[in-house]
């Protein structure tokens, strides 16, 4: 093969990382659609800040992501809800987008108390829901549907049992998770929001 052959195979080579490296970094979500599911979200029903009920008909087909959290927390909770407030702000104005933010501690996190952290962070119940119901079944679905605890975790009495996960879990138009990311790492979370991006331009 003579030296000119090598130099264009080589210069095509380059064209195309560059070409590849620019979808990736200026079209955000590019290589997002590629996700696996890794579950599903199953049959819920649970109750929001403003006292309405909130069931899985009410978020088919749109792309939201599910976190865990108790308004009492003076731990990771802030940290958690400081960062996912950016992805509010990001996609407050996408009808196909929302944030489920489930109450660990049901028995003190009442529908008043949710509707004033809700009304503290001064957001709206359409993009940002702050739920809350029977812990079973709160703790459920964060163990078997989104997968941001480990079901062995269970203890024999729901009463002694104390979900505490700094998770955030993207949940695609279908109903799938799609991916787990760390709610206390800035860099998690920005890349949690050009995945949303991505899963946004997707059909139903």
């Amino acid at each position: 093969m003579s030296r000119k052959s090598k130099f264009y195979i080589l210069f095509f080579l380059v064209l195309l990382a560059a070409f590849f490296f620019a979808l990736v970094k200026f079209i955000p979500g590019f290589a997002s659609p590629r996700m696996p599911a890794i579950s599903y979200v199953r049959p819920f029903q649970f109750v929001n800040q403003d006292g309405k009920l909130v069931s899985n008909s009410d978020v088919a087909g749109k792309v939201y992501v599910a976190e865990y959290f108790f308004t009492t927390c003076k731990g990771i909770c802030p940290r958690m809800n400081n960062n996912m407030r950016k992805v509010y702000d990001r996609f407050k104005n996408e009808n196909d987008f929302l944030i489920l933010s489930h109450t660990c501690d049901p028995e003190v996190d009442s529908v008043p108390k949710l509707k004033r952290y809700a009304d503290s962070m001064n957001v709206s119940a359409s993009r940002w829901m702050f739920l809350t119901g029977r812990k079973d079944s709160l703790y459920n679905m964060a163990r078997l549907s989104y997968t941001i605890d480990d079901p062995a975790n269970n203890l024999k009495s729901i009463d002694d049992d104390f979900l505490h996960s700094q998770f955030f879990a993207l949940v695609d138009r279908k109903g799938d998770v799609r991916k787990i990311y760390d709610g206390l790492k800035p860099s998690e979370v920005n890349l949690m929001m050009s995945d949303i991006e991505g899963l946004l331009k997707q059909a139903d």
